[in-house]
Formats: C-alpha cells, sequence, structure tokens
C-alpha cells in the first residue's frame, strides 16, 4: 500500500518574508503493473544548476519521467513492496522502464529484471526497511539509515525481506568523465 506523503514548500511572499507556499499530500505519484509494489512520489525538480530557488509554484506537475532533467536534480520517494521471485521472472524490465522514458536503460539479460544504469549521481537514504542493492556480480544489503551514493553503475533494487522499504533518493544529471 502506499504510503502518503506530506510535502511542505516554502518561498517568499510580495515582502520578501519566508512563508509557506504549499503543504499537502504530494500528488506526481507513479504506480504501474509492469512493475507491481512500487511507487514513485516526485516531490520536487530542478531544471538548471545552480538551481534557482525562488519563484518556482510547481515543477513536478509534468510526465514521470525517470531521469532528472538536462543539468537538473529530481527528489523522490520510492517505495518497495517485498518482492515475489516467481512474479518477478515474468516481469519485462524494458516496457516497465518504456514507460518512464528509460528503456534503453535497461541492462539486458541481467539477473534481475529492473537491472538498469542511469547517467546520474543518485543520493539514497533508506528510511524505513531494509532493501537489498544489487550490482553486476554483488549485491549489498542496506537498513534504515544506511546511505547510498549510486555513481552511474548497473544496479537494481530487490526487496527480499517481509516489510515495506521506503528510500528517498536525489537525482543529479551527470556524465561520464573520459568515456568511462
Amino acid at each position: 500500500m502506499a504510503s502518503k506523503i506530506r510535502r511542505v514548500v516554502t518561498g517568499h511572499d510580495e515582502n520578501g518574508k519566508a512563508v509557506c507556499i504549499s503543504d499537502g499530500p504530494a500528488t506526481n505519484i507513479l504506480q504501474r503493473p509492469s512493475r507491481p509494489g512500487v511507487t514513485l512520489t516526485n516531490l520536487w525538480q530542478c531544471t538548471e544548476t545552480p538551481a534557482v530557488y525562488d519563484g518556482a509554484i510547481e515543477t513536478v506537475d509534468g510526465p514521470f519521467v525517470l531521469h532528472p532533467p538536462k543539468n537538473g536534480s529530481i527528489f523522490r520517494i520510492v517505495e518497495f513492496e517485498p518482492e515475489n521471485p516467481e512474479i518477478m521472472k515474468t516481469l519485462d524490465g524494458k516496457a516497465a522502464f518504456a514507460e518512464m522514458g528509460a528503456a534503453a536503460n535497461i541492462v539486458e539479460n541481467a539477473r534481475h529484471p529492473f537491472m538498469h544504469r542511469t547517467d546520474s549521481v543518485d543520493y539514497a537514504v533508506i528510511l524505513s526497511g531494509e532493501i537489498t542493492m544489487l550490482l553486476d556480480d554483488s549485491e549489498v544489503k542496506l537498513k534504515a539509515g544506511d546511505v547510498v551514493v549510486q555513481r552511474g553503475t548497473n544496479h537494481a533494487w530487490s526487496n527480499q525481506g517481509n516489510e515495506t522499504c521506503l528510500i528517498a533518493f536525489i537525482l543529479v544529471d551527470a556524465v561520464a568523465k573520459h568515456g568511462e
């Protein structure tokens, strides 16, 4: 079951005083049958670096895409329900990622149907539960309070436990240096 996430956004009034311009449930949410048990909630997006902190009223009301904008960033929370290995064997990761404009990021014939690589640096904080980060030939079990800096590597997230896992992600547009 998807968590309701309260999103509070600050700004300035006409006199330059700090005010709350938005306080309510986040509404840019993606759930789909092609990736059962996973809910993505976009909270904020910046379309340039350095980010502009004044003037934006809403930044995540467009289509739901995996990647941050070119030269930008995106803040999202992803909820991972426990996986059923039998169902996972039947899923098409490329089709699921195509729904987010990222079919080309899927790693073909990988050990998990959602193994992918993005051109971003992703900061992840495990908020609750546990999850396994699968890499090409290894895996790392993570729990609440752990932090990951994901640097454009092949990876998949697999909830092999029996409780929901919530992860906060900040994805920052990036490029490989020297053709890596």
